[in-house]
């Protein structure tokens, strides 16, 4: 059983990016997972923004530093060295923006060519609460994320559809990573995750930046 909190202790921490094209809805979802607010005016991402959310799944505190990154093709130079040190990837699209999932295959490619090893990755199929302007179907999406390897959930940060769902979801896929890579998941608790530059720079901003 899980439960989100806050706390300023951990045991594991693990980095998270959400990516996809601008308008998708990455911040609504952010600020849906950090705040449980939903604000529907839309303000672009400037390059990269982050929040933290802290849970407690079990015995284990599992800190939890979201990015969240521009769209914007003007913006990949930068947000792309962000992947560095990514334990999972959130792509996000737009159920009612058919080119906004034609373009995960786009985001997919990136994290292949910036990721680090054993990355969880999650298909988000987000504004699920706009069934009347739908262009994509769960069942095509589900299938293509299959077929990719990854679990599909649809969400609304509008109404907080599956928000905290998908954010779990991740978090065990994550888990498993972790526990393949360094064998025992309890053994190396606290020890076997190294903060990168970016996760250090966070860690100077999270008293501003926390959620």
């Amino acid at each position: 059983m899980s439960s989100i909190i806050e706390s300023e202790n951990y045991d594991y921490l693990f980095k998270i990016m959400l990516v996809g094209d601008s308008a998708v809805g990455k911040s609504t979802l952010l600020m849906r997972i950090c705040g449980d607010k939903f604000n529907p005016t839309f303000f672009p991402t400037i390059g990269v923004d982050f929040k933290i959310k802290t849970l407690i799944q079990n015995t284990n505190t599992i800190k939890l530093q979201i990015w969240d990154t521009a769209g914007q093709e003007r913006f990949k130079a930068i947000t792309s060295s962000y992947y560095r040190g990514a334990h999972g990837v959130i792509i996000v699209f737009d159920v009612t923006n058919k080119d906004s999932f034609k373009n995960v295959e786009n985001w997919l490619a990136d994290i292949e060519e910036y990721k680090s090893k054993n990355v969880a990755r999650l298909l988000v199929g987000n504004k699920a609460d706009l069934g009347d302007e739908r262009q994509v179907s769960s069942e095509d999406a589900r299938i293509f994320a299959e077929q990719m390897g990854m679990k599909y959930i649809e969400t609304s940060a509008k109404t907080d559809l599956n928000v905290q769902k998908a954010l779990m979801s991740l978090n065990e896929e994550m888990k498993n990573e972790f526990a393949v890579k360094t064998k025992n998941f309890e053994e190396n608790k606290g020890k076997s995750l190294k903060l990168d530059k970016s996760l250090k720079a966070a860690e100077k901003l999270e008293a501003n930046c926390k959620c």
